[in-house]
């Protein structure tokens, strides 16, 4: 699994969950159900302080998991089998989206 920080842009549904993303120029559609939980994050480091009763964003990171396929494929080019898994975190305050982790167990492994 490689671990990193990359900004992404998330285009979300109503009620809040990812549908589709644009990361290194190209379009990707989520193709499973998202999933969202929440990570502790070394907010002292940080932040000289955590104002009381600021947990989401200061405390804790908001992780969604989501499955990806391109959103369209050059032609010529063949679908790929497996979805992308990436986790995605989205800083509560600003809104922005940044991508965290590319799962390498569901990657198109090549020979």
């Amino acid at each position: 699994m490689g671990m990193f920080s990359q900004s992404v842009d998330v285009v979300c549904s109503a009620e809040g969950q990812p549908q589709s993303l644009l990361w290194a120029g190209d379009s990707y559609t989520v193709c499973a159900e998202p999933v969202r939980w929440y990570e502790r994050r070394q907010w002292w480091a940080e932040e000289s302080r955590a104002p009381l009763g600021s947990g989401p964003g200061v405390v804790d990171h908001e992780i969604w998991r989501v499955q990806v396929l391109p959103s369209h494929t050059p032609r010529g080019v063949p679908e790929p089998d497996e979805p992308l898994t990436l986790d995605l975190t989205r800083h509560i305050r600003s809104g922005r989206w940044r991508l965290l982790r590319i799962h390498d167990a569901l990657r198109p492994r090549t020979a």
